[in-house]
Parts: C-alpha cells; structure tokens; sequence
C-alpha cells in the first residue's frame, strides 16, 4: 500500500487551476476552506438561494450555479449528498465540463455503481477524508490534518494522480498521510464501516443497551451514562493507541468483562450477519435499494430517523447535555457554517 505525506505532494499542480467545489454542506465548507487557505483558486458551486448559497457567500468565495462553476472550472469536486449527485451531474455538468477537466469525488459510490459515467477525455479521481467534514476543518485549522485515500478512475492527461496528491496536500491530509486505493475498494469498506460498526452498529448497541437498563428499572440518567456518555471515552482511548493501549487503561475489572462477555454480545451469529451486509454492498444490492428509496422521496428514510429522534434516549441526552456546557464550547459542528 503507497501512503503519500506533504513532501510527496506539489501544491503546484493546483496552480492556475480554478477548483469549483459543488456543494457547501459538511465536507463542501471544509475541503473550500482549507484549499483557499492553502493558496488555492476556488469558487463554489450550489443552488441558487439556498442555506448554502448564502453561507458560501457568507465566507467570501465567488457563489455560482453549478452549471456555471462547472464552465470556469479546471477541477471539480463533487460533495454534494451521493442521492442527488448524478441528477446534478447529469443536468448541469456534464452539458459544461470542459475537455482535460478534472473530475473529483470524496467518495466512490456515483463512480462505483455506474450512476455517473465520465466521458474518456474527463480525468476523474478521488480524495476522501477519513473523518466528517467538520473534523477535515478544525484539524487543518490547528495545524493537523485528517487522514486521505485517493484514488484514479480515468486518466487521459497522465497527471491525474498528481492532481489528486495536491488536492489532498491543499485539504490537509498529507499532514497525517494519504493512502492509494481504488473507487471500489473505497466504496465497498466504507459502506461496510458505516452500517456495520461507525453508525449503523454503534447506535444500535446503544440504544438496544440503555433500553435494557431502563426496562430492569434504572433510571434513564444513569442508562444514558454507562451506554452513551462514557463511548466517547472508550473510543479516544482505541482512537490514540489501538485496542490493547484501552485495555491497558481501565481497570482489570472492566477488562475481564470486556474479554469475557464481548464475545457473547458479537457473536456467530453477528459475524454472519455483517457477512450479508457485505454481500448486499458488493452486488450493488444496498446502492440500488438507496437509489430506488431516494426516488420515492425517502419514505423509509424519513420514517427511521423520526423514529431515532424520539427515542428517550435523545430526551434525556438533551437533558443532561444541558448540565455540561463545557460540551458545545470548541463544538465540531456549527450548522449555521455548514
């Protein structure tokens, strides 16, 4: 595997390209930002008059309709959500695209499940940030970096690559590394990650958990402590040292439990589970489902994250949020930005 750093990179593949990023949403804001603050040309690209219009201009870049980014622009990079990128890709920037341009994703999945199809002249490529768009912002802004893959699909002008790493570089990833891969690998293993363990699987195991506790009559207080609060703990410790480096920290208590009854919660039957869902990913059978969801207007979507919203969960996370104002001070998200 070839891990790439700022000395391998050269901001001077960006120079006298003008980058028009579609989309000013989490990663929009970040990847404009930190490349205007490394020296970049860029404007934005987004719907006319929309919360993102107006934040865009609000920081100071040059807004357009993406149809007419898509005119001035050397780069591209496409960040708006995955549902709506081929229509808008299709209707606005493919009619505009300019012969040599360089097409840019921060995921694979439009690529990958053949929803955009680049004609041969276009060089497309990918730079994806292992972390929310907000985190690709605030670690730049510190001096740090986020974590990079980048990738190359087509290549007719034989410097695509090239372009990728300072794309990478000009975000801040080649502070921390940038790491080679493919659109299908990128793909397959984020999907897997989100719904498996990032988001899918860890909200299920805390919800499912803190339900247990309040069903045996703890209070909610406590249910929302031990299988909400203290995550964030855990997870900065794996986070700074591995596994082993968390184990080493808590007490031989926890780690007893930890190596006796993890086991029983993830079990055969679990692994075989997520052995479905990669196979679901794989064929194309989850992006189909998503792209046929989004054409219905997200009933089911729509249903499942009220549902999540009015877990008693989120009533009594508010709450004792509310005791801890220490948390929103430095927050990584900030809606009325991005």
């Amino acid at each position: 595997m070839n891990i790439y750093y700022d000395r391998d990179a050269n901001l001077q593949d960006l120079a006298g390209k003008r980058i028009a990023v579609m989309g000013y949403g989490s990663q929009g804001h970040a990847h404009a930002n930190n490349l205007r603050d490394s020296g970049a040309d860029v404007i934005i690209g987004v719907k006319k008059g929309g919360p993102g219009w107006m934040k865009a201009e609000a920081a100071g870049f040059p807004v357009f309709v993406p149809s007419e980014a898509a005119e001035q622009a050397h780069v591209i990079m496409m960040l708006v959500p995955d549902e709506y990128m081929a229509d808008i890709y299709k209707a606005e920037i493919a009619p505009r695209v300019r012969s040599g341009a360089y097409l840019g994703f921060a995921h694979g999945f439009n690529i990958h499940f053949g929803q955009i199809i680049p004609s041969a002249e276009i060089n497309v490529f990918m730079v994806a940030p292992k972390g929310p768009g907000h985190l690709v912002r605030s670690e730049y802004s510190k001096g740090s970096g986020v974590p990079c893959l980048i990738a190359v699909h087509q290549d007719p002008s034989a410097d695509t690559k090239k372009v990728a790493l300072a794309y990478a570089s000009a975000i801040g990833g080649g502070r921390a590394g940038i790491i080679e891969t493919s659109f299908r690998e990128e793909t397959e293993t984020d999907l897997f990650g989100e719904q498996v363990v990032l988001c899918g699987g860890l909200t299920a195991l805390i919800t499912t958990a803190f339900d247990t506790l309040v069903e045996a009559g703890y209070s909610p207080e406590m249910a929302y402590f031990e299988c909400l609060h203290e995550v964030k703990l855990i997870v900065d410790l794996i986070y700074e040292g591995g596994i082993s480096t968390m184990r080493y920290s808590i007490s031989n208590t926890a780690q007893y439990g930890d190596l006796t009854r993890g086991p029983r919660i993830i079990t055969g039957e679990t692994k075989n589970e997520m052995k479905k869902i990669l196979d679901e990913i794989q064929s194309g059978a989850f992006a189909r489902e998503w792209i046929l969801e989004c054409r219905a207007n997200k009933p089911v979507f729509n249903a499942l994250t009220k549902r999540g919203e009015q877990h008693p969960i989120e009533e009594v996370g508010a709450k004792l949020r509310a005791m801890m104002p220490w948390l929103s001070k430095g927050k990584l998200v900030d809606k009325s930005k991005a």
